[in-house]
Protein backbone atom coordinates (compact mmCIF):
# COMPACT_ATOMS: atom_id res chain seq x y z
CA UNK A 1 0.00 0.00 0.00
CA UNK A 2 1.57 3.44 -1.13
CA UNK A 3 0.59 6.69 0.66
CA UNK A 4 0.51 9.72 -0.78
CA UNK A 5 3.40 10.79 1.24
CA UNK A 6 4.32 15.17 0.36
CA UNK A 7 7.64 14.26 1.23
CA UNK A 8 9.04 11.69 -0.92
CA UNK A 9 6.75 13.30 -3.22
CA UNK A 10 8.96 16.89 -3.68
CA UNK A 11 12.02 14.44 -2.83
CA UNK A 12 11.15 13.09 -6.48
CA UNK A 13 10.48 16.06 -7.80
CA UNK A 14 13.89 17.73 -6.39
CA UNK A 15 15.36 14.80 -7.94
CA UNK A 16 15.04 16.67 -11.68
CA UNK A 17 13.27 13.09 -13.03
CA UNK A 18 12.30 13.15 -16.93
CA UNK A 19 8.34 12.09 -16.54
CA UNK A 20 7.08 10.90 -19.79
CA UNK A 21 3.49 12.16 -19.23
CA UNK A 22 2.61 15.14 -16.33
CA UNK A 23 -1.23 15.61 -15.79
CA UNK A 24 -2.17 19.43 -14.89
CA UNK A 25 -5.28 19.12 -12.88
CA UNK A 26 -6.67 17.20 -10.07
CA UNK A 27 -10.06 16.65 -10.56
CA UNK A 28 -12.07 13.41 -11.95
CA UNK A 29 -10.67 14.19 -15.34
CA UNK A 30 -6.78 14.47 -14.37
CA UNK A 31 -6.40 11.81 -11.82
CA UNK A 32 -8.21 9.41 -14.37
CA UNK A 33 -5.85 10.53 -16.73
CA UNK A 34 -3.10 9.99 -14.42
CA UNK A 35 -4.13 6.83 -13.63
CA UNK A 36 -4.42 5.81 -17.33
CA UNK A 37 -1.19 7.09 -17.84
CA UNK A 38 0.50 5.06 -14.77
CA UNK A 39 -1.59 1.69 -15.26
CA UNK A 40 0.26 1.84 -19.11
CA UNK A 41 3.77 1.84 -17.30
CA UNK A 42 4.64 5.49 -18.49
CA UNK A 43 6.71 7.73 -15.49
CA UNK A 44 3.63 9.89 -14.70
CA UNK A 45 3.13 13.18 -11.91
CA UNK A 46 0.06 14.78 -11.60
CA UNK A 47 0.01 18.14 -10.04
CA UNK A 48 -2.83 20.14 -8.36
CA UNK A 49 -2.96 23.63 -7.69
CA UNK A 50 -5.00 23.07 -4.27
CA UNK A 51 -6.08 20.23 -3.37
CA UNK A 52 -7.38 17.13 -4.85
CA UNK A 53 -11.34 17.60 -6.40
CA UNK A 54 -11.63 20.59 -4.77
CA UNK A 55 -13.44 22.12 -7.59
CA UNK A 56 -16.23 20.63 -9.48
CA UNK A 57 -15.22 17.07 -8.73
CA UNK A 58 -16.36 17.35 -5.10
CA UNK A 59 -19.92 18.97 -5.88
CA UNK A 60 -21.31 17.11 -8.18
CA UNK A 61 -24.87 15.50 -7.47
CA UNK A 62 -23.19 12.18 -6.06
CA UNK A 63 -24.26 10.08 -8.87
CA UNK A 64 -22.80 7.53 -11.79
CA UNK A 65 -25.44 7.51 -14.55
CA UNK A 66 -26.45 7.57 -18.06
CA UNK A 67 -28.08 10.60 -17.79
CA UNK A 68 -31.53 10.74 -18.50
CA UNK A 69 -31.89 14.50 -19.93
CA UNK A 70 -29.52 13.20 -22.52
CA UNK A 71 -31.92 10.26 -23.86
CA UNK A 72 -34.75 12.83 -24.07
CA UNK A 73 -32.39 14.92 -26.63
CA UNK A 74 -31.76 11.98 -28.04
CA UNK A 75 -27.91 11.24 -27.53
CA UNK A 76 -28.29 7.50 -27.18
CA UNK A 77 -24.79 7.34 -28.27
CA UNK A 78 -23.42 9.57 -24.72
CA UNK A 79 -26.18 7.40 -22.60
CA UNK A 80 -24.68 4.56 -23.95
CA UNK A 81 -21.29 5.19 -23.09
CA UNK A 82 -22.23 6.41 -19.67
CA UNK A 83 -23.96 3.33 -18.91
CA UNK A 84 -21.31 0.95 -19.87
CA UNK A 85 -18.82 3.28 -17.50
CA UNK A 86 -21.42 3.08 -14.70
CA UNK A 87 -21.17 -0.57 -14.95
CA UNK A 88 -17.43 -0.94 -14.85
CA UNK A 89 -17.13 1.19 -11.90
CA UNK A 90 -19.19 -0.78 -10.07
CA UNK A 91 -16.90 -3.61 -11.18
CA UNK A 92 -13.52 -1.93 -10.13
CA UNK A 93 -14.77 0.58 -7.31
CA UNK A 94 -17.64 -1.87 -5.28
CA UNK A 95 -16.66 0.21 -2.37
CA UNK A 96 -17.32 3.35 -3.45
CA UNK A 97 -19.82 2.72 -6.36
CA UNK A 98 -23.46 1.71 -5.03
CA UNK A 99 -26.85 0.97 -6.69
CA UNK A 100 -29.66 3.12 -5.47
CA UNK A 101 -33.59 2.86 -6.50
CA UNK A 102 -35.09 5.93 -8.04
CA UNK A 103 -38.81 6.75 -8.36
CA UNK A 104 -40.27 8.99 -11.53
CA UNK A 105 -43.62 10.24 -9.55
CA UNK A 106 -46.54 10.59 -11.88
CA UNK A 107 -49.37 13.28 -11.53
CA UNK A 108 -50.61 12.57 -14.76
CA UNK A 109 -52.15 9.26 -16.67
CA UNK A 110 -49.98 10.08 -20.00
CA UNK A 111 -46.25 10.26 -17.66
CA UNK A 112 -46.77 6.73 -16.97
CA UNK A 113 -46.38 5.35 -20.42
CA UNK A 114 -44.34 8.33 -21.22
CA UNK A 115 -41.82 8.03 -18.69
CA UNK A 116 -41.77 4.46 -18.36
CA UNK A 117 -40.85 4.35 -22.59
CA UNK A 118 -37.91 5.84 -21.92
CA UNK A 119 -36.35 4.24 -18.87
CA UNK A 120 -36.75 1.09 -20.70
CA UNK A 121 -34.60 2.58 -23.22
CA UNK A 122 -32.19 3.75 -20.80
CA UNK A 123 -32.19 0.33 -19.11
CA UNK A 124 -31.41 -1.60 -22.43
CA UNK A 125 -28.95 0.62 -23.36
CA UNK A 126 -26.73 -0.61 -21.01
CA UNK A 127 -26.79 -4.01 -22.38
CA UNK A 128 -25.15 -6.75 -19.83
CA UNK A 129 -23.83 -4.26 -17.49
CA UNK A 130 -27.97 -3.20 -16.65
CA UNK A 131 -28.55 -2.55 -13.15
CA UNK A 132 -32.10 -4.05 -13.34
CA UNK A 133 -35.16 -3.34 -15.32
CA UNK A 134 -37.63 -0.28 -14.33
CA UNK A 135 -41.53 -1.30 -13.73
CA UNK A 136 -43.93 0.99 -13.30
CA UNK A 137 -45.63 1.04 -9.59
CA UNK A 138 -48.94 1.86 -7.85
CA UNK A 139 -49.72 4.85 -6.04
CA UNK A 140 -49.55 2.48 -2.64
CA UNK A 141 -46.61 1.57 -3.58
CA UNK A 142 -44.45 4.69 -4.46
CA UNK A 143 -45.59 6.18 -1.21
CA UNK A 144 -44.34 3.28 0.53
CA UNK A 145 -41.23 4.02 -0.55
CA UNK A 146 -40.95 7.54 -0.47
CA UNK A 147 -43.36 8.39 2.94
CA UNK A 148 -42.76 12.11 2.11
CA UNK A 149 -43.81 12.19 -1.60
CA UNK A 150 -47.26 14.37 -2.31
CA UNK A 151 -50.18 11.97 -2.38
CA UNK A 152 -52.66 14.58 -3.85
CA UNK A 153 -53.12 13.61 -7.55
CA UNK A 154 -50.45 11.42 -7.49
CA UNK A 155 -51.34 8.12 -9.82
CA UNK A 156 -48.21 5.95 -9.31
CA UNK A 157 -44.78 6.00 -10.82
CA UNK A 158 -41.57 4.51 -12.57
CA UNK A 159 -38.86 2.92 -10.43
CA UNK A 160 -35.59 2.56 -12.32
CA UNK A 161 -31.99 2.16 -11.10
CA UNK A 162 -28.64 4.05 -10.98
CA UNK A 163 -25.59 4.47 -9.41
CA UNK A 164 -24.36 6.48 -6.11
CA UNK A 165 -21.18 7.56 -5.40
CA UNK A 166 -19.07 9.97 -3.11
CA UNK A 167 -16.95 11.80 -5.12
CA UNK A 168 -14.37 13.39 -3.53
CA UNK A 169 -13.58 9.91 -2.10
CA UNK A 170 -13.94 8.43 -5.61
CA UNK A 171 -10.99 11.22 -6.46
CA UNK A 172 -9.20 10.06 -3.65
CA UNK A 173 -9.12 6.72 -4.24
CA UNK A 174 -7.82 7.76 -7.74
CA UNK A 175 -5.10 9.67 -6.02
CA UNK A 176 -4.06 6.43 -3.95
CA UNK A 177 -4.22 4.44 -7.24
CA UNK A 178 -1.82 6.57 -9.16
CA UNK A 179 0.63 6.34 -6.07
CA UNK A 180 0.00 2.25 -5.82
CA UNK A 181 1.20 2.52 -9.64
CA UNK A 182 4.58 4.64 -9.35
CA UNK A 183 2.84 7.69 -10.25
CA UNK A 184 3.40 11.14 -8.28
CA UNK A 185 0.27 12.96 -7.15
CA UNK A 186 1.27 16.50 -5.66
CA UNK A 187 -1.38 19.01 -3.84
CA UNK A 188 -1.23 22.43 -3.41
CA UNK A 189 1.50 22.70 -6.24
CA UNK A 190 0.33 24.90 -8.61
CA UNK A 191 1.74 25.45 -12.06
CA UNK A 192 2.86 29.20 -12.73
CA UNK A 193 4.68 28.23 -16.42
CA UNK A 194 5.04 26.21 -19.19
CA UNK A 195 8.98 24.61 -20.17
CA UNK A 196 9.09 25.30 -24.28
CA UNK A 197 12.25 24.45 -26.21
CA UNK A 198 12.40 25.13 -29.69
CA UNK A 199 8.77 26.07 -30.01
CA UNK A 200 7.98 22.41 -28.28
CA UNK A 201 6.49 21.84 -24.69
CA UNK A 202 9.33 20.08 -22.26
CA UNK A 203 7.71 20.25 -19.27
CA UNK A 204 5.90 22.89 -16.71
CA UNK A 205 7.06 25.38 -13.33
CA UNK A 206 5.57 24.50 -10.86
CA UNK A 207 5.25 26.33 -7.33
CA UNK A 208 4.75 24.55 -3.71
CA UNK A 209 1.95 26.83 -2.23
CA UNK A 210 3.16 25.59 1.70
CA UNK A 211 6.89 26.87 1.00
CA UNK A 212 6.95 28.89 -1.88
CA UNK A 213 9.45 26.30 -3.37
CA UNK A 214 9.71 26.51 -7.07
CA UNK A 215 10.39 23.06 -9.27
CA UNK A 216 10.87 22.58 -12.87
CA UNK A 217 9.32 19.66 -13.93
CA UNK A 218 10.69 17.66 -17.29
CA UNK A 219 8.52 15.50 -19.49
CA UNK A 220 8.04 14.51 -22.73
CA UNK A 221 4.40 15.20 -22.33
CA UNK A 222 1.49 17.76 -21.25
CA UNK A 223 -2.12 16.94 -20.44
CA UNK A 224 -4.25 19.50 -19.24
CA UNK A 225 -7.00 18.71 -17.60
CA UNK A 226 -8.19 21.39 -15.27
CA UNK A 227 -11.75 21.68 -16.00
CA UNK A 228 -13.25 24.97 -16.11
CA UNK A 229 -9.70 26.64 -15.92
CA UNK A 230 -8.63 24.85 -18.71
CA UNK A 231 -8.85 28.08 -20.68
CA UNK A 232 -6.21 29.54 -18.08
CA UNK A 233 -3.22 26.98 -18.75
CA UNK A 234 -3.95 27.29 -22.69
CA UNK A 235 -3.40 31.14 -22.38
CA UNK A 236 0.01 29.90 -20.81
CA UNK A 237 0.80 28.53 -23.91
CA UNK A 238 -0.90 30.23 -26.42
CA UNK A 239 -1.48 33.93 -24.80
CA UNK A 240 -3.96 34.70 -28.04
CA UNK A 241 -5.93 31.37 -28.17
CA UNK A 242 -9.93 31.20 -28.25
CA UNK A 243 -11.80 29.72 -25.33
CA UNK A 244 -13.66 26.77 -25.44
CA UNK A 245 -15.03 26.84 -22.28
CA UNK A 246 -18.72 28.15 -21.35
CA UNK A 247 -18.90 27.67 -17.39
CA UNK A 248 -21.91 26.94 -15.86
CA UNK A 249 -23.08 26.49 -12.58
CA UNK A 250 -24.97 23.65 -10.54
CA UNK A 251 -26.21 24.32 -7.19
CA UNK A 252 -27.38 21.90 -4.31
CA UNK A 253 -28.81 22.06 -0.88
CA UNK A 254 -28.61 19.28 1.82
CA UNK A 255 -31.28 18.87 4.35
CA UNK A 256 -32.09 15.92 7.18
CA UNK A 257 -34.01 13.07 5.93
CA UNK A 258 -37.34 13.96 7.44
CA UNK A 259 -37.69 15.48 3.86
CA UNK A 260 -36.71 12.14 2.21
CA UNK A 261 -37.56 8.85 5.05
CA UNK A 262 -36.62 5.64 2.98
CA UNK A 263 -33.99 4.40 0.85
CA UNK A 264 -35.18 5.53 -2.33
CA UNK A 265 -34.31 8.88 -4.42
CA UNK A 266 -36.63 10.96 -6.22
CA UNK A 267 -35.38 12.28 -9.97
CA UNK A 268 -38.49 14.85 -11.46
CA UNK A 269 -37.70 14.43 -15.35
CA UNK A 270 -38.10 17.69 -16.27
CA UNK A 271 -38.51 21.11 -14.39
CA UNK A 272 -39.21 24.92 -14.91
CA UNK A 273 -35.66 25.61 -16.41
CA UNK A 274 -35.81 22.28 -18.66
CA UNK A 275 -33.19 20.32 -16.23
CA UNK A 276 -33.89 17.10 -14.38
CA UNK A 277 -34.10 17.37 -10.24
CA UNK A 278 -32.82 14.72 -7.94
CA UNK A 279 -33.81 13.97 -4.42
CA UNK A 280 -31.24 11.41 -3.10
CA UNK A 281 -30.67 9.92 0.45
CA UNK A 282 -26.95 10.84 1.11
CA UNK A 283 -26.12 9.30 4.46
CA UNK A 284 -28.64 10.95 6.80
CA UNK A 285 -28.84 13.52 4.76
CA UNK A 286 -30.60 14.38 1.95
CA UNK A 287 -29.30 15.88 -1.21
CA UNK A 288 -31.69 17.88 -3.92
CA UNK A 289 -30.19 19.45 -7.01
CA UNK A 290 -29.28 20.24 -9.16
CA UNK A 291 -29.86 24.09 -11.03
CA UNK A 292 -28.03 25.33 -14.04
CA UNK A 293 -27.08 29.28 -14.14
CA UNK A 294 -24.97 31.03 -16.93
CA UNK A 295 -21.85 32.58 -14.76
CA UNK A 296 -19.27 34.86 -16.07
CA UNK A 297 -16.20 34.36 -13.59
CA UNK A 298 -14.68 31.41 -12.13
CA UNK A 299 -14.08 32.08 -8.06
CA UNK A 300 -12.48 29.76 -6.77
CA UNK A 301 -15.35 29.05 -3.96
CA UNK A 302 -18.44 29.49 -6.02
CA UNK A 303 -21.38 30.46 -4.52
CA UNK A 304 -25.25 29.22 -4.75
CA UNK A 305 -27.72 31.82 -5.74
CA UNK A 306 -30.49 33.08 -3.70
CA UNK A 307 -32.89 32.72 -7.01
CA UNK A 308 -31.06 29.00 -7.03
CA UNK A 309 -31.77 27.86 -3.67
CA UNK A 310 -35.41 29.40 -3.61
CA UNK A 311 -35.59 27.22 -7.35
CA UNK A 312 -34.59 23.87 -5.56
CA UNK A 313 -36.15 24.50 -2.21
CA UNK A 314 -39.46 25.39 -4.21
CA UNK A 315 -39.43 22.84 -7.21
CA UNK A 316 -38.84 20.01 -3.78
CA UNK A 317 -41.99 21.10 -2.29
CA UNK A 318 -44.20 20.34 -5.29
CA UNK A 319 -43.50 16.54 -4.79
CA UNK A 320 -43.33 16.29 -1.22
CA UNK A 321 -45.99 16.81 1.65
CA UNK A 322 -43.63 18.92 3.93
CA UNK A 323 -42.09 22.01 2.17
CA UNK A 324 -38.31 22.81 2.97
CA UNK A 325 -37.82 26.06 3.99
CA UNK A 326 -34.15 27.96 4.16
CA UNK A 327 -34.04 27.33 7.48
CA UNK A 328 -34.36 23.94 7.09
CA UNK A 329 -30.70 23.89 5.06
CA UNK A 330 -28.21 22.18 6.59
CA UNK A 331 -25.61 22.80 4.10
CA UNK A 332 -25.51 24.33 0.33
CA UNK A 333 -23.00 24.28 -2.61
CA UNK A 334 -22.04 24.79 -5.91
CA UNK A 335 -19.65 23.59 -8.53
CA UNK A 336 -18.86 25.08 -12.25
CA UNK A 337 -19.56 23.01 -15.44
CA UNK A 338 -16.95 23.55 -18.18
CA UNK A 339 -19.64 22.93 -20.81
CA UNK A 340 -17.70 22.87 -24.23
CA UNK A 341 -19.27 26.00 -26.43
CA UNK A 342 -18.38 26.14 -30.48
CA UNK A 343 -18.68 29.16 -32.77
CA UNK A 344 -22.47 30.00 -33.13
CA UNK A 345 -23.56 28.88 -29.66
CA UNK A 346 -22.62 32.20 -28.07
CA UNK A 347 -25.24 33.15 -26.36
CA UNK A 348 -27.04 29.51 -26.26
CA UNK A 349 -28.26 28.40 -23.01
CA UNK A 350 -26.46 26.08 -21.03
CA UNK A 351 -28.71 23.87 -20.84
CA UNK A 352 -28.63 22.43 -23.90
CA UNK A 353 -24.82 23.01 -24.29
CA UNK A 354 -22.72 19.71 -24.92
CA UNK A 355 -21.93 17.54 -21.78
CA UNK A 356 -19.19 15.49 -24.43
CA UNK A 357 -15.79 16.24 -23.71
CA UNK A 358 -12.77 17.56 -26.30
CA UNK A 359 -9.13 16.79 -26.24
CA UNK A 360 -7.48 19.12 -28.88
CA UNK A 361 -3.88 19.84 -28.90
CA UNK A 362 -2.03 22.72 -29.84
CA UNK A 363 0.91 23.64 -31.79
CA UNK A 364 3.19 23.07 -29.23
CA UNK A 365 2.09 20.03 -28.09
CA UNK A 366 -0.07 20.72 -24.98
CA UNK A 367 -2.74 18.38 -24.37
CA UNK A 368 -6.14 19.87 -23.14
CA UNK A 369 -8.73 17.37 -22.10
CA UNK A 370 -12.38 18.68 -20.90
CA UNK A 371 -15.85 18.66 -20.96
CA UNK A 372 -17.59 15.59 -19.71
CA UNK A 373 -18.52 13.82 -16.63
CA UNK A 374 -17.54 11.76 -13.50
CA UNK A 375 -19.01 8.98 -15.15
CA UNK A 376 -17.48 8.97 -18.20
CA UNK A 377 -14.08 10.03 -16.78
CA UNK A 378 -12.22 7.07 -17.80
CA UNK A 379 -12.57 7.39 -21.49
CA UNK A 380 -12.06 10.69 -21.54
CA UNK A 381 -8.41 9.90 -20.25
CA UNK A 382 -8.14 7.13 -22.41
CA UNK A 383 -8.20 9.44 -25.43
CA UNK A 384 -6.34 12.18 -23.79
CA UNK A 385 -3.25 9.40 -22.77
CA UNK A 386 -3.26 8.24 -26.54
CA UNK A 387 -3.09 11.27 -28.25
CA UNK A 388 0.15 12.31 -25.46
CA UNK A 389 1.81 9.17 -25.97
CA UNK A 390 1.47 9.08 -30.27
CA UNK A 391 2.67 13.21 -29.71
CA UNK A 392 5.55 12.17 -27.29
CA UNK A 393 6.38 9.12 -29.21
CA UNK A 394 6.10 6.75 -26.15
CA UNK A 395 6.01 3.14 -27.12
CA UNK A 396 2.13 2.12 -27.29
CA UNK A 397 0.38 0.32 -24.62
CA UNK A 398 -3.22 -0.70 -24.46
CA UNK A 399 -5.18 1.16 -21.49
CA UNK A 400 -6.01 -1.27 -19.30
CA UNK A 401 -8.22 0.23 -16.62
CA UNK A 402 -11.55 -0.84 -17.90
CA UNK A 403 -10.81 -3.73 -15.61
CA UNK A 404 -8.58 -2.51 -13.35
CA UNK A 405 -9.71 -2.57 -9.77
CA UNK A 406 -9.39 1.06 -7.81
CA UNK A 407 -7.05 0.89 -4.86
CA UNK A 408 -8.98 -0.60 -1.55
CA UNK A 409 -10.94 -2.74 -3.98
CA UNK A 410 -13.45 -4.64 -1.43
CA UNK A 411 -17.12 -6.28 -2.00
CA UNK A 412 -19.84 -4.72 -0.10
CA UNK A 413 -22.23 -6.34 1.95
CA UNK A 414 -25.68 -6.21 0.95
CA UNK A 415 -27.38 -3.31 3.70
CA UNK A 416 -23.83 -1.76 4.10
CA UNK A 417 -24.63 1.40 5.35
CA UNK A 418 -21.46 3.13 7.35
CA UNK A 419 -19.54 5.47 5.55
CA UNK A 420 -16.21 3.70 6.60
CA UNK A 421 -16.86 1.22 4.05
CA UNK A 422 -15.54 3.25 1.51
CA UNK A 423 -12.30 2.84 2.35
CA UNK A 424 -12.44 -0.52 1.39
CA UNK A 425 -9.81 -2.78 2.60
CA UNK A 426 -8.10 0.20 4.59
CA UNK A 427 -10.51 0.18 6.57
CA UNK A 428 -8.97 -2.64 8.60
CA UNK A 429 -6.08 -0.23 8.87
CA UNK A 430 -8.30 2.63 10.38
CA UNK A 431 -9.55 0.94 12.73
CA UNK A 432 -6.04 -0.54 14.00
CA UNK A 433 -5.93 3.40 14.43
CA UNK A 434 -9.03 3.54 16.29
CA UNK A 435 -7.72 0.51 18.59
CA UNK A 436 -3.99 1.60 19.62
CA UNK A 437 -5.40 4.80 20.28
CA UNK A 438 -8.80 5.02 21.67
CA UNK A 439 -9.12 8.97 21.80
CA UNK A 440 -9.01 8.84 17.86
CA UNK A 441 -11.88 6.87 18.16
CA UNK A 442 -14.20 9.93 19.50
CA UNK A 443 -16.12 11.48 17.21
CA UNK A 444 -15.07 14.93 15.86
CA UNK A 445 -18.47 16.39 16.53
CA UNK A 446 -21.82 14.70 18.15
CA UNK A 447 -23.77 15.66 14.39
CA UNK A 448 -21.32 14.35 12.00
CA UNK A 449 -20.73 10.69 11.80
CA UNK A 450 -16.08 10.87 11.92
CA UNK A 451 -13.68 10.38 14.23
CA UNK A 452 -10.47 11.33 15.32
CA UNK A 453 -8.86 8.79 13.23
CA UNK A 454 -9.96 9.88 10.21
CA UNK A 455 -8.33 12.88 10.20
CA UNK A 456 -4.96 11.21 11.38
CA UNK A 457 -5.33 8.58 8.84
CA UNK A 458 -6.35 11.49 6.05
CA UNK A 459 -2.45 13.02 6.86
CA UNK A 460 -0.66 9.79 6.69
CA UNK A 461 -2.08 8.51 3.46
CA UNK A 462 -4.45 10.93 1.70
CA UNK A 463 -1.85 13.81 1.68
CA UNK A 464 -4.68 16.58 3.71
CA UNK A 465 -2.60 18.89 4.70
CA UNK A 466 -5.13 22.04 5.78
CA UNK A 467 -8.57 21.75 8.23
CA UNK A 468 -10.67 22.54 4.87
CA UNK A 469 -8.55 19.46 3.04
CA UNK A 470 -10.28 16.93 5.79
CA UNK A 471 -13.57 18.87 6.53
CA UNK A 472 -14.19 19.34 2.92
CA UNK A 473 -12.83 15.75 0.89
CA UNK A 474 -11.51 13.33 3.19
CA UNK A 475 -14.36 13.58 5.21
CA UNK A 476 -17.71 15.61 3.50
CA UNK A 477 -18.58 17.23 6.77
CA UNK A 478 -18.75 20.58 5.24
CA UNK A 479 -21.23 19.20 2.61
CA UNK A 480 -23.63 17.38 5.18
CA UNK A 481 -23.57 20.21 7.97
CA UNK A 482 -21.84 23.71 7.75
CA UNK A 483 -22.47 24.71 10.98
CA UNK A 484 -21.53 21.38 13.00
CA UNK A 485 -18.40 21.27 10.81
CA UNK A 486 -17.24 25.05 11.74
CA UNK A 487 -17.48 24.02 15.81
CA UNK A 488 -15.73 20.84 14.64
CA UNK A 489 -12.65 22.54 13.20
CA UNK A 490 -11.02 23.34 16.64
CA UNK A 491 -10.56 19.53 16.86
CA UNK A 492 -9.55 19.04 13.94
CA UNK A 493 -6.74 21.58 13.45
CA UNK A 494 -5.35 20.53 17.16
CA UNK A 495 -5.12 17.07 15.53
CA UNK A 496 -3.44 18.09 12.04
CA UNK A 497 -1.31 20.15 14.12
CA UNK A 498 -0.04 17.33 16.62
CA UNK A 499 0.50 15.09 13.60
CA UNK A 500 2.18 17.55 11.08
CA UNK A 501 3.90 19.59 13.67
CA UNK A 502 2.37 23.10 13.69
CA UNK A 503 2.03 25.72 16.34
CA UNK A 504 -1.12 27.08 17.86
CA UNK A 505 -1.06 30.04 15.48
CA UNK A 506 -0.88 28.20 12.94
CA UNK A 507 -3.91 26.47 14.49
CA UNK A 508 -6.04 29.64 15.11
CA UNK A 509 -5.11 31.12 11.27
CA UNK A 510 -6.80 27.27 9.86
CA UNK A 511 -9.80 27.94 11.82
CA UNK A 512 -10.57 31.06 11.31
CA UNK A 513 -9.90 30.47 7.73
CA UNK A 514 -11.96 27.37 7.62
CA UNK A 515 -15.08 28.92 9.15
CA UNK A 516 -15.12 32.14 6.93
CA UNK A 517 -14.99 29.37 3.77
CA UNK A 518 -18.55 27.15 5.92
CA UNK A 519 -20.15 30.54 6.52
CA UNK A 520 -20.73 30.31 2.25
CA UNK A 521 -22.11 27.21 2.63
CA UNK A 522 -25.41 28.28 5.19
CA UNK A 523 -28.42 29.49 4.70
CA UNK A 524 -27.35 32.12 6.73
CA UNK A 525 -25.40 33.93 3.97
CA UNK A 526 -28.44 34.44 1.00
Amino acid sequence: MCSLSRSQSLDRLRAGELWEIVVVGGGATGLGTAVDAAARGYRTALLEARDFASGTSSRSTKLIHGGVRYLAQGNLALVREALRERGLLMQNAPHLVRRREFVVPAYHFWQLPYYGTGLWLYDRLAGDLSLGRSRWISKTEAISRVPPLRASGLRGGIVYSDGQFDDARLAITLARTLADSGGLALNHMPVIALGNEGGRLNGVRARDAETGEEFTVRARAVINATGVYADAIRRLDEPGCQPMITPSQGAHVVLDRSFLAGETAIMVPRTDDGRVLFAIPWGDRVLVGTTDTSVATLPFEPRPLRMEIDFLLEHLGRYVSKSPLRSDIKSMFAGLRPLLSRPGQEGTSTALLSREHAVVVSQSGLVTVTGGKWTTYRPMAKEAVDHAARLARLPGRPCPTATRKLHGWEKQEDGQTSHLGEYGTDRRGLQSLMTDHPGWAQLIHPSLPYSGAEVIWAVRHEAARTVEDVLARRTRALFLDAKASMEAAPAVAELLAQEMGRDTAWQAGEIARFRELARGYTAEEL
